[in-house]
């Protein structure tokens, strides 16, 4: 009897066949290894450490295996376990290398004999409130900002990134860091999230990319009511004590949250012990002070903004000028620092119509030069470079920061927090991003070519959603994957090249 309309119907495989929907995904699992994050998991999180059940480097691999499959909350856990193949090479790989007395230590974890591969999702829900620190919420005070200490877990698991990054650096070692300061919303229904400037409830996670590595080199959870520049200095420090060694040149690039005084000094006066002078491009605000300075700036000294195309420059439509502004939190000091101010204009297109002064408070400072209405923007920098070049070096960080965002709301599990608890759902986030670096890790070191620049739903596609079939073969596991499936060479070759970076250690 038919199914439905079209001339096929569905049954379900009669036999136990070990087949899988995921036979790319093992090779993540391979890279974790060859970088060390299962036993930096170990290291650093000590939530179960000593105790019975599925062990912290279980969990949390789990998770990340739950972001990269596509899973977006801990009840898709049940799709990962009901994947025979899938399971079947990860109960292989949990015995690998172990002698007789560490499996009868990992049997000795069970009160009954192991059932599943994946924790359960019950369980896993449960995990996060490990890294919630109750005692905090009553340090909350309404209509304040306020960011909750970390308790010990949420610490090692943040510490992850910082060895995550050295082992990313000994691989593919770097000589500058080009640090991205950026935050990013998160809207959520829970009942404990807090309203954001959008006029929502949510959350807004403070992220640090790394342009070079192509990786958040740190990131600090917040409630949605916290400014993005809230001690962002503070979060700054964390992230250059996140840098591996071997990194000769730091830079700093923010939008207009990143305008804070205290942290442009610290960049500028070269306070940082390791790194010295931190040139930076910072966005500035266009307040009245500097309104006044640009309008004081001549005709003559204002530029066409060019952009650099194959063979040659287009005209963008918008002009620079450097304005002779210092603010006095910013005022110079004898043999102090000098910091340039760049404005960027751009004439409106709109003619005045009735009430369109109403209509410009929206999104966009307005300022009128003679008779033509301008959308005005600028720059703050340290930095000794032509202005023209340097407004797109600071563009050019802010477009990849946030396709980054997009790719943790919506290519992973960032978009869906599990918990009204703010540690849970901190742990949560932190996770992601771990899944975040391994996949840039994959993509950069292990793929290369065209790979680099695809989106990680592109790459499930490609290569991580592979059916297959997993038997046993000489004492050995083999994925049979389908027949001519041009993805087929490609994970060889990763396997390969993974081979190599082990052999290189």
């Amino acid at each position: 009897m038919p199914q439905g309309i079209l001339p096929f119907k569905y049954e379900e495989e009669r036999r136990s066949g070990g087949m899988t929907g995921l036979g790319g995904l093992p090779t993540y699992l391979e890279l974790s290894y060859v970088l060390g994050l299962r036993e930096s998991i170990g290291a650093h999180v000590k939530v179960r450490d000593g105790g019975r059940g599925f062990r912290d480097d279980e969990m949390i691999m789990s998770l990340i295996l739950l972001n990269l499959a596509g899973g977006t909350g801990v009840e898709d856990l049940r799709l990962l376990e009901g994947d025979e193949g899938l399971c079947r090479v990860l109960d292989r790989i949990k015995t690998r290398k172990k002698c007789r007395k560490e499996r009868r230590a990992l049997e000795l974890r069970w009160r009954k004999k192991r059932t599943r591969t994946f924790p359960s999702p019950s369980s896993v829900f449960r995990y996060p409130d490990s890294f919630h620190d109750g005692e905090q919420e009553e340090a909350r005070t309404a209509g304040k900002a306020f960011i909750p200490q970390l308790n010990e877990h949420l610490r090692g698991l943040m510490r992850l990134n910082g060895v995550f990054a050295a082992h990313m650096q000994k691989r593919a070692p770097q000589k500058t860091a080009t640090l991205d300061m950026d935050a990013t919303l998160v809207e959520s229904t829970k009942r404990e999230a807090l309203y954001c400037y959008k006029g929502y409830k949510g959350y807004q996670p403070l992220n640090t990319y790394w342009f070079e590595q192509d990786m958040v080199l740190h990131s600090e959870f917040r409630d949605g009511n916290v400014p993005a520049g809230f001690e962002q200095l503070r979060v700054f420090r964390e992230a250059l004590n996140l840098v591996p060694s071997g990194i000769e040149r730091v830079f700093l690039r923010s939008d207009t949250a990143g305008y804070q005084h205290n942290l442009l000094k610290y960049c500028a006066e070269g306070k940082s012990r390791r790194f010295g002078v931190v040139e930076f491009a910072v966005g500035a605000p266009v307040n009245a002070e500097f309104k006044r300075a640009t309008s004081e700036c001549k005709e003559s000294a204002w530029r066409v903004l060019l952009r650099p195309v194959a063979g040659g420059f287009v005209k963008t439509g918008q002009e620079y000028c450097e304005v002779c502004f210092v603010p006095n939190e910013l005022a110079r000091k004898k043999y102090g620092p000098d910091y340039r101010y760049i404005a960027i204009r751009e004439a409106l297109a709109q003619p005045d119509l009735p009430e369109m002064e109403l209509q410009r408070e929206l999104p966009l400072e307005t300022m009128k030069m003679g008779t033509t209405p301008y959308k005005v923007t600028a720059i703050v920098t340290n930095r000794d470079m032509p202005a023209e070049d340097l407004i797109w070096w600071y563009r050019a960080r802010c477009g990849k920061s946030e396709e980054v965002h997009a790719v943790m709301k919506q290519d992973l599990a960032g978009g869906t927090l599990p918990s009204g608890k703010f540690g849970a759902n901190a742990a949560w986030w932190q996770i992601m991003i771990l899944a975040l670096n391994l996949n840039s890790a994959m993509k950069r070191m292990v793929l290369g070519g065209d790979w680099v620049t695809r989106r990680l739903k592109a790459i499930r596609f490609r290569l991580i959603n592979l059916p297959g079939r997993v038997v046993e073969h000489a004492r050995g596991l083999v994925i049979r994957l389908a027949c001519g499936h041009p993805s087929n060479e490609t994970l060889i070759r990763a396997r390969a090249r993974m081979v190599g970076f082990n052999d290189t250690g």
